[in-house]
């Protein structure tokens, strides 16, 4: 992939190996060396060598004549969400929620114009959209993605969403930018953001900002239901003090957590 001015440490291998796994989405998990080459823009040599090496390190695998990534590829992200310490801090917090709702609850980041999921308790339920840890959807309609977007600056917002979305999904809801301002500047007076099925049939959910010590949104929670068993009025007025409840909670305790000196033993 072309790319603008690297410094002198920059490693084009290492990148180029990142741009391989990243050429996997939903709609082809599994693809054949062409398809990998012409999707990172790759000579098929170097693509080959690359997915050569994933598949010796346990990351791809052969699979109907072509590729697929193995779900070793998942550590990678939650080696992320473990070196903040996050999901250490809001386990608990999930737990008893999910426990007072039965419903799932989730925690999300920002990445671009997608929200990517990095904690998440799960009931069993059938929902139309699987959720997993790394799953990602398009932010601007879900309701983590609406308290996550409604904390940047307009500029920021602007950039963000410019960004192509990763997620492979095609949402039911396509806002335009009055629209869509007009909704951002709800979430922000309210501080908490709903979205009924403007992804997919079916979704609906709350969710809240979770914040650091200094107030910087750094995730969102939310509660997640099936639209056919949850009503409206029983996820705003039931479940809503509950989800705020636990924002705050885990923000609280995320504060303390940064304010503690980290020490590791050797």
């Amino acid at each position: 992939m072309a790319r603008g001015d690297t410094g002198p440490d920059f490693i084009e291998a290492l990148a180029r190996g990142l741009d391989v796994i990243r050429a996997f989405q939903p709609a082809r998990p599994v693809m054949s060396l062409t398809e990998v080459a012409a999707a990172t823009g790759l000579a098929r040599p170097t693509a080959r060598r690359i997915l050569l090496t994933l598949q010796e390190l346990g990351y791809a695998r052969s699979a109907q004549g072509g590729f697929a990534l193995t779900p070793r590829v998942l550590e990678l992200g939650v080696s992320y969400v473990r070196s903040m310490g996050l999901w250490e801090v809001a386990r608990p917090h999930l737990e008893r929620l999910v426990a007072q709702t039965h419903e799932s609850s989730s925690i999300a980041q920002l990445d671009g114009s997608d929200i990517v999921y990095v904690a998440r308790v799960a009931v069993p339920k059938i929902v139309a959209l699987s959720v997993q840890i790394g799953t990602r959807f398009p932010a601007l309609q879900t309701s983590l993605g609406k308290v996550l977007l409604a904390a940047l600056r307009p500029d920021e917002l602007e950039r963000v969403l410019a960004e192509p979305s990763r997620s492979g999904i095609e949402p039911r809801w396509r806002p335009d930018p009055r629209e869509r301002d007009a909704m951002l500047r709800e979430v922000r007076a309210k501080g908490w953001a709903l979205t009924d099925e403007q992804l997919a049939l079916g979704i609906r959910s709350v969710a809240a900002p979770l914040r650091d010590g200094s107030g910087t949104v750094i995730a969102a929670v939310n509660v997640n239901s099936h639209a056919a068993e949850t009503s409206l009025e029983k996820l705003t007025e039931e479940y809503l003090p509950l989800l705020l409840k636990t924002a705050g909670a885990i923000s609280a305790d995320w504060a303390l957590y940064e304010s503690v000196p980290q020490v590791t033993a050797s």
